[in-house]
């Protein structure tokens, strides 16, 4: 079976995640680079890295790798490439995305241009044609330059993969997916562990942890374009790859996850992306106020993404909110806080300095994943 350098996209600043997820599915990771990370597969590792990453934006076919200064350059390295291994005659393929960095060359729209003609010309060549239908399946192209490096993909995946198939519905400011699921994996929860979150929204906390739990592989209720491409991934090792995540899942696992917002409309959504994501029986979503978040269990987690005031009118409003998080999370005694959030007084009326912070961009606002850390359970002990 043919071996590809794959690549997987993802939150910047969260490649570490990523990277544990990919050496558990079994791959050997070749290059890590702000935001992606280069891993080696054949064609079942690109259906099981679409169905089971749960922190990459998309999984990319690396075509090839090399230096451009000029847009002679790039349609000429790009003209070199091996196309005809990857793209069948009535392929419909255009450059779906370009980007630039610190590079000579910087208009997307001529790096777009330049590069489709050059895989134009490659395939003339090689199929012995003047002109193609493009009547197939798609394979749609993405391109990054990066200090003058071009590195051309084919996108494996179509619609990016935080979109589970399950939110349909969201609550303002939602969080992507990828994100939430990131966040869950950068703290040390498990399933057998208490999980609250007091800012529920849409359910994307408790929906993802509530997956996590029950082994439901993310991918497992969409399509991926690579589905199409039987001369690369044939049909058989997406049924494989399918059946391994259908046999792996296990809804009986007993969880405490707890979703809990102001508003009654939001936990009828949640509470319906929670069922399209077949994991409702596993989480209890509730209408409360932060002030009210209590707990009788010790050693429990909060994980949320709090309002952060966006609009200069919610402002005013978030240093008592701020204050009240930091009131119930007094009152939770031995818990963890994991909190994401752009409000820069966060810890002065949460009243506690977080034990760590991480810089990370939600979209393009500019946040910190505030951490107050709270003692490990006592090991139970085991019985003679």
């Amino acid at each position: 079976m043919q071996t590809f350098e794959l690549i997987a996209p993802c939150h910047f600043g969260l490649e570490a995640v990523l990277k544990r997820e990919i050496y558990d599915l079994g791959y050997e990771i070749t290059r890590v680079e702000d935001g992606r990370v280069t891993f080696t597969g054949d064609a079942e590792a690109i259906c099981r890295a679409n169905l089971f990453l749960r922190t990459a934006e998309r999984v990319l076919i690396q075509v090839g790798r090399f230096t451009a200064t000029t847009f002679d350059e790039l349609f000429e390295g790009t003209k070199a490439l091996p196309w005809e291994e990857y793209l069948p005659k009535d392929a419909r393929f255009w450059v779906k995305k370009a980007s630039s960095i610190k590079s000579k060359l910087f208009s997307p729209s001529d790096i777009q241009s330049i590069v489709k003609k050059a895989v134009v010309e490659r395939l003339k060549g090689q199929y012995e044609v003047s002109w193609f239908s493009e009547d197939g399946a798609d394979y749609p192209l993405r391109v990054f330059l990066m200090k003058d490096e071009v590195t051309v993909t084919i996108d494996t995946t179509g619609d990016s993969l935080h979109k589970r198939g399950y939110r349909t519905m969201a609550g303002a400011a939602p969080l992507s997916e990828t994100l939430a699921a990131s966040l869950i994996m950068l703290t040390p929860w498990h399933a057998d562990r208490i999980l609250v979150d007091p800012f529920c929204g849409s359910g994307t906390f408790p929906i993802e942890a509530a997956m996590m739990a029950a082994n439901i592989a993310p991918g497992l209720n969409r399509e991926f374009l690579s589905q199409e491409w039987s001369d690369l991934v044939p049909k058989k090792v997406w049924y494989e790859a399918v059946e391994e995540a259908q046999d792996l899942m296990d809804l009986r696992v007993e969880t405490a996850i707890q979703g809990y917002d102001m508003d009654e409309s939001v936990i009828g959504i949640a509470r319906e992306n929670a069922r399209r994501a077949g994991v409702d029986k596993l989480i209890h979503f509730q209408r409360r106020p932060v002030a009210e978040l209590n707990h009788p269990k010790k050693y429990g987690f909060i994980i949320t993404n709090p309002p952060y005031g966006e609009r200069l009118e919610d402002k005013k409003d978030l240093p008592a909110l701020y204050q009240q998080i930091g009131e119930a999370y007094e009152r939770l005694d031995d818990w963890s806080m994991y909190l994401i959030t752009s409000y820069e007084d966060t810890e002065r009326y949460i009243g506690k300095k977080a034990d760590k912070n991480r810089k990370l961009y939600n979209g393009m606002i500019r946040t910190y994943f505030y951490q107050f850390l709270g003692p490990k359970p006592p090991k139970r002990q085991r019985r003679e």
